[in-house]
C-alpha cells in the first residue's frame, strides 16, 4: 500500500465533495491551495514513522493546521455549516480532530484551536498506535484576519506587540496559558505541540516561553513571529549607549571587583544539565515583520571584545532557537509573510542554531532568572 497521497487523487477527491455540497471550488479548500504527496498515516508509519524521519512532514502538518484555524473563523463569518466547511479537510488528512476552539470574548472570534490524535480514524487505515513523534495534541494559533468582524480585536494586539513587545495584557494570551497547561497536564509536555503564524507565533513564543520558565516543556513551532517593536527600538539604542560607556570604562585603570558578574546582578546562569527550551523559527528575509530574527548578536561579539583585557569577563548562558530560513530570494511582501509557502514543495530552508540577537532577548530570562525563580524541569 503506498502511503503518498498523489495530486491527482487529492484533487479528484475535492472535486467530488464540492459537488457533494453544491458549492463551487474555494481557493482556501485544502485540495485547491494545500500540500501535494504528503504521507498518509497507515501501517508502514508503526515501523517508520513520517513523524519522526520527516521533518519536512512535521512542519507541513503544523502549517496546516495553523491555516484550519484561519478558516474556522472564515467558516463562522461565512456562515458555512458542517457539509460545506473548509477548515476540517486541513485536519483530516493527517489524522487529527477537533476537540476545542479558542474563542475572543470581545467578539466570538476564533483565534485558536486545540486538535488532537484521531485513534478511530486511524484504525481505520490499520494504524494501531500513534506514530513515533506525532503529538496527541497540537495548539494551533493564527494570525491577523483583516475582516471587519475580527480586523479590531486582532490589531489591538498586533498594536499592544508593536508598542510594548508582550501580549501578556491581551485576554488571548491568558486562554492560550490557560488551553496550553490543561493538555500538557492531561498528555504531558513531551506530547504536546503549539504552533502559530504571525500575531498567533508571537502568542505562541510569549506562552511557551512563560511555561518555561514552570519548567514546562512544549515543542513550538513559529511561523512568521513578528519581530518589530517600538520597544525593541528604543532598547537598541539604551544598549548603543550602554556599550559605548562600557568600552570608555574598559579603558578605565580596573579593579579586581569592577567585573559585575551575572551572579552579581542577581542572577544565575541556569544549571549545567537542566533542559533548554528550543523553539522552531520559520523566517522568510523578505518578510519585514519577523526578519530580524535572522540579525546576528553582534553586540555580544563586540562586548567578548572589549572585555578580552578584562580578567573576569561575564559567562551567562546563551539562549539558542532552530531557525530555519526560506532561501528563495527576494519576495514580494504577501508571499514572503503567507503560510502557504512553508508546505509548498518547491521550498527551500537553511538551518542552524542562531545566536540571533532577538533571539537572545526573547529568551534570555530562561537562561540567566534570579536563583528563587528557577524551577526544577517537570517531567
Amino acid at each position: 500500500m503506498d502511503n503518498k497521497i498523489s495530486a491527482e487523487e487529492m484533487k479528484n477527491e475535492g472535486e467530488t465533495t464540492v459537488k457533494e455540497s453544491g458549492i463551487e471550488s474555494h481557493p482556501y479548500a485544502f485540495h485547491v491551495s494545500g500540500p501535494r504527496n504528503v504521507p498518509s498515516p497507515n501501517w508502514k508509519d508503526l515501523i517508520n514513522s513520517s513523524w519522526r524521519k520527516d521533518a519536512n512532514y512535521k512542519r507541513t502538518v503544523m502549517a496546516c493546521f495553523i491555516q484550519a484555524v484561519y478558516l474556522l473563523e472564515l467558516d463562522r463569518q461565512e456562515n458555512r455549516t458542517e457539509q460545506n466547511a473548509l477548515a476540517p479537510k486541513w485536519w483530516i488528512p493527517f489524522r487529527y480532530k477537533l476537540v476545542e476552539t479558542l474563542k475572543d470574548e470581545r467578539d466570538g472570534s476564533i483565534f485558536g484551536a486545540i486538535l488532537e490524535w484521531d485513534r478511530s480514524a486511524a484504525l481505520a487505515d490499520f494504524v494501531l498506535i500513534r506514530p513515533s513523534g506525532a503529538p496527541r495534541a497540537v495548539l494551533a494559533l493564527r494570525g491577523t484576519i483583516l475582516k471587519s468582524q475580527t480586523m479590531r480585536r486582532d490589531i489591538e494586539d498586533d498594536l499592544r506587540f508593536l508598542a510594548w513587545e508582550s501580549l501578556k495584557g491581551s485576554v488571548r494570551f491568558s486562554g492560550v496559558l490557560k488551553a496550553l497547561k490543561a493538555i500538557a497536564d492531561k498528555y504531558g509536555s513531551n506530547n504536546v505541540c503549539i504552533a502559530g503564524h504571525s500575531l498567533g507565533a508571537g502568542f505562541a513564543l510569549q506562552v511557551g516561553k512563560a511555561l518555561a520558565k514552570e519548567g514546562i516543556y512544549v515543542e513550538a513551532h513559529l511561523f512568521n513571529p513578528p519581530s518589530v517593536s517600538l520597544a525593541m527600538s528604543f532598547r537598541n539604542i539604551g544598549e548603543k549607549a550602554g556599550f559605548a560607556w562600557k568600552r570608555i570604562k574598559a579603558m578605565l585603570p580596573s579593579k579586581s571587583d569592577s567585573q559585575i558578574s551575572c551572579e552579581e546582578r542577581g542572577a544565575t546562569s541556569f544549571p549545567v544539565g537542566l533542559k533548554q527550551w528550543v523553539p522552531h523559527l520559520y523566517i522568510n528575509n523578505s518578510d519585514y515583520i519577523c526578519c530580524s530574527y535572522t540579525y546576528a548578536d553582534g553586540a555580544q561579539n563586540d562586548q567578548a571584545a572589549a572585555n578580552k583585557e578584562n580578567a573576569k569577563p561575564t559567562n551567562c548562558s546563551q539562549a539558542a532557537a532552530k531557525l530555519f530560513l526560506s532561501s528563495k530570494g527576494n519576495q514580494k511582501f504577501l508571499e514572503a509573510h503567507g503560510l502557504e509557502q512553508w508546505w509548498s514543495d518547491n521550498l527551500e530552508l537553511q538551518m542552524a542554531i542562531s545566536n540571533s540577537k532577538l533571539i537572545s532577548q526573547q529568551l534570555k530570562s530562561l537562561y540567566t532568572m534570579p536563583a528563587a525563580q528557577l524551577t526544577p524541569v517537570k517531567r
